[in-house]
């Protein structure tokens, strides 16, 4: 699963949850998409870098002033942040582990050498970084220590 940034012809932005870049298009293509905020069928997709968080970043975070913030800005309660986590680690612990194989196999499946299969495993900030130069879609999983 990959989250997209999106963006309607009325600059409302959102995120979309696709199984793949293809599925998206897809979509996209059908006149399947909509904004959620007015309705237009007119969508595209914004360019997004992957997130990672680690436990000591998220300790650095400043809390976020009183009335500040936008509504459609506003951090995700507490519980729904959980829930998303809980959801991303069930699907890692489904997904075959290629450890640090998995810049390379992201590659492999997006350029169609091998079929695409739910993976994980290791990659740095500029490995990350490239996979998305290229297209690829990436989602980084907080840690959790029993996903083996």
């Amino acid at each position: 699963m990959i989250v997209m940034d999106l963006c309607c012809e009325r600059d409302h932005r959102f995120e979309g949850w696709f199984a793949s870049t293809d599925a998206f298009d897809s979509q996209c293509a059908s006149g399947l998409l909509s904004c959620p905020v007015c309705g237009t069928g007119k969508i595209q997709r914004l360019p997004s870098a992957p997130y990672v968080q680690t436990r000591s970043a998220a300790r650095e975070l400043p809390a976020p002033a009183s009335n500040s913030t936008p509504a459609a800005e506003a951090p995700l309660p507490a519980a729904a942040v959980e829930m998303l986590k809980s959801v991303l680690r069930q699907a890692a612990r489904k997904a075959e582990d290629v450890g640090d194989r998995f810049p390379d196999e992201a590659r492999r499946m997006h350029y169609g050498e091998t079929g695409t299969r739910s993976i994980r495993g290791a990659a740095s900030r500029d490995e990350l970084g490239e996979l998305i130069e290229e297209g690829i879609m990436v989602l980084p999983v907080p840690p959790e220590d029993d996903l083996h």
